[in-house]
């Protein structure tokens, strides 16, 4: 088949090896930057170029497949030539590039041996970043094998918290077929007595399982995640012995449009308690956060417009940082349009430890996206005493009591976001309180010991 693929970041180099005995006409990207480069060989077009070449398919590779398809649509572009990488197995025959399982300390011992010491559990993560799902399944297989099971932790790819998972003992797997099949055709698995699926990312997998072995589908996902989804495909999954959990509301709104008879609890993750080793600032700036990949669906743009409507005096009063990964096109917009306002500071990204540090030094957490299920960073900014002002779009707005433990505005309104940064900026000397009260809320919701009670329970129940 001859195919175009549209997007050239982080999912095409995730997805593009099973494209391997295919002829790729063309790689597609708005970034007018990209144009015409070469990137593994191939030339980067614009979609309005690419689309005059012969293709069989066009393969969306990104999250932003509304977007894009529409854009694709509008060209003149049948929709039934447009394809999501999530649907890859309809067109794509996975088993002509196998590729190898890579087993780390006695991983592949405890897949094969029917010796049994402890019910064994496999945790099955889409990556291994050091993003909010991939950390909270961590913590989960870090409680489990406290307790005793057997653990496995798997991923579809691989990344840096595989060390991390080792350092601390626990066996890993990565498999990448993962991507492409479905359970009945992972013979691996079947040697474990309870399966963790974490995210979306998994429903083209659990659409053909064996349904003897029980499954904890624990959900993360905005409805953004859901816009490639094949209703058809996730459709498919059986409902027994499959027991789903949600981070919060959000992810359990997504997926009822999906699967309105399934049952969802609540699994909040669980964050622990860590100091950084700044210290509180002295000085009587007002230091707000906002952490996380600078991106649309982030809503930092929406952050910029709030400050931009700030009175001279009351920004002179402030400083802004924007932690986080900084070099998308998205990003360096936002670069160029904050060049001269000083108190805005981007910062790239930055390590664990000095995250933690930020924290210490900051007194208010901005998190403005469109849409978040459950942002780690609210709930490390709340286990640090930092009050958070956050999005109703956000998972955590659930949890939080205006002006009490925390504030909320209205999803987009850059003009009610500003109204609550000028309250932040006029009742600073109430700020340290109110961090107090958001405290208690990570040390009800969010803690690791809340959070080991209620997963021992779940899996003692699912066994």
């Amino acid at each position: 088949m001859r195919f175009l693929l549209f997007g050239t970041g982080d999912y095409y180099n995730r997805y593009k090896k099973w494209f391997a005995s295919h002829e790729i006409v063309a790689l597609l990207d708005n970034s007018v930057e990209k144009q015409h480069t070469i990137m593994d060989g191939v030339e980067i077009l614009s979609p309005q170029e690419g689309i005059k070449l012969k293709y069989d398919k066009i393969v969306i590779l990104s999250f932003y497949v509304t977007e894009m398809k529409q854009q694709l649509m509008l060209l003149g572009v049948k929709e039934s030539c447009i394809c999501h990488f999530y649907n890859l197995h309809q067109i794509l025959t996975w088993k002509e590039h196998v590729r190898p399982t890579q087993y780390y300390l006695n991983a592949k011992e405890i897949t094969e041996t029917d010796k049994v010491k402890a019910p064994k559990i496999l945790l099955l993560s889409n990556e291994l970043t050091l993003g909010g799902p991939p950390i909270a399944l961590f913590h989960a297989a870090k409680v489990l094998k406290k307790q005793g099971y057997e653990i496995v932790y798997a991923s579809m790819i691989d990344g840096p918290l595989k060390d991390i998972l080792l350092q601390e003992n626990i066996p890993v797997i990565i498999d990448e077929n993962l991507q492409m099949a479905v359970m009945e055709e992972i013979k691996w698995v079947k040697a474990f007595s309870l399966i963790f699926c974490n995210t979306l990312n998994f429903h083209v997998f659990l659409s053909r399982r064996d349904t003897a072995i029980p499954v904890i589908w624990w959900l993360h996902d905005a409805r953004f995640f859901y816009d490639g989804v094949d209703r058809e495909v996730i459709g498919k999954i059986s409902l027994r012995n499959l027991n789903a959990v949600s981070v919060g509301p959000i992810p359990a709104m997504a997926i009822h449009e999906f699967l309105p008879e399934l049952n969802c609890g609540e699994l909040l993750y669980g964050v622990n308690e860590k100091k950084g080793s700044a210290g509180k600032k002295e000085d009587k700036i007002i230091r707000f956060i906002t952490i996380g990949f600078l991106e649309d669906i982030k809503g930092q743009d929406i952050l910029l417009k709030a400050i931009q409507s700030l009175t001279n005096t009351d920004r002179r009063k402030c400083e802004f940082y924007l932690v986080g990964h900084k070099d998308t096109l998205f990003g360096q917009r936002l670069q160029r349009e904050s060049a001269d306002s000083k108190e805005i500071i981007f910062t790239g990204c930055v390590d664990r430890q000095k995250i933690h540090e930020i924290y210490d030094s900051s007194d208010v957490l901005i998190c403005p996206s469109r849409q978040d299920s459950m942002p780690t960073v609210a709930a490390e900014a709340m286990m640090h005493g930092v009050p958070c002002l956050i999005s109703d779009a956000v998972g955590t707005a659930a949890y939080l009591q205006d002006g009490v433990n925390g504030l909320t505005f209205q999803s987009e309104n850059a003009e009610e976001l500003s109204q609550k940064i000028t309250w932040c900026i006029t009742h600073s000397q109430e700020l340290p309180k109110m961090g107090v009260c958001a405290r208690k809320v990570y040390d009800l919701y969010f803690s690791i010991k809340v959070f080991e009670e209620k997963l021992l329970g779940m899996v003692e129940r699912s066994l």
